[in-house]
């Protein structure tokens, strides 16, 4: 199938262009530009084609994200943000394996493992864009799983004493690190084996 033509992209749909709330015009092309992302990846993502598919001058859209890394970078939030919500079943094992299955997910089975990679990538030279994945996406990211383990703590499911920062870091990490240097897939064994091994310890009984 054509690019062009994939149902997520939606092009051709004929918004009226009549005023809208600018609340609803950039939910819009948050919507758009995350389907695009999540089907496509993000070398075809243009100003050009998110102003044709979502019916937004693209003067609208410079002036709101002033390069292309900003706009996939709020477009890609957008799209994972409910996938990737962190679930509070009472039990930190399971919840633990729901979120870190559903973040493999997206990173390994969607194109959204190598857009992100690829904004990690252009973070490196573009400070504006750095600061906004840190505002944006991985701050947010750590204090949702920070809030969890530390209602963990208080349920006794985590030793009071641990520092759930660097729990963050061990669980999370580890699977950037397979996606940033995939020397070893990220599989589901993977993650049942990176919080068994984090919950259960790996001396000897």
């Amino acid at each position: 199938m054509n690019k062009a033509n994939r149902p997520a992209a939606r092009e051709g749909t004929g918004r009226g262009r009549g005023r809208r709330p600018a609340d609803e015009v950039r939910a819009d092309v948050l919507r758009t530009v995350g389907e695009l992302l999540l089907t496509e990846g993000i070398a075809d993502l243009t100003f050009e084609r998110v102003a044709r598919t979502s019916g937004v001058s693209k003067t609208t859209l410079y002036k709101w994200w002033p390069s292309k890394g900003a706009l996939a970078l709020d477009g890609y939030v957008h799209a994972v943000q409910e996938t990737l919500a962190f679930p509070d079943t009472a039990d930190i094992r399971a919840d633990l394996l729901t979120q870190l299955r559903a973040f493999a997910h997206v990173m390994t089975e969607t194109p959204g493992g190598r857009v992100l990679t690829e904004l990690i990538g252009e973070s490196q030279t573009d400070q504006d864009l750095a600061t906004a994945y840190r505002e944006v996406y991985s701050s947010h990211r750590r204090r949702l799983a920070v809030e969890r383990l530390h209602r963990a703590q208080e349920q006794g499911q985590i030793r009071a004493d641990i520092d759930v920062q660097v729990l963050v870091d061990q669980l999370w990490g580890a699977v950037y690190h397979r996606l940033l240097i995939p020397d070893e897939p990220v599989t589901d064994a993977f993650v049942t084996a990176l919080v068994g091994n984090l919950l259960d310890g790996v001396r000897p009984a």
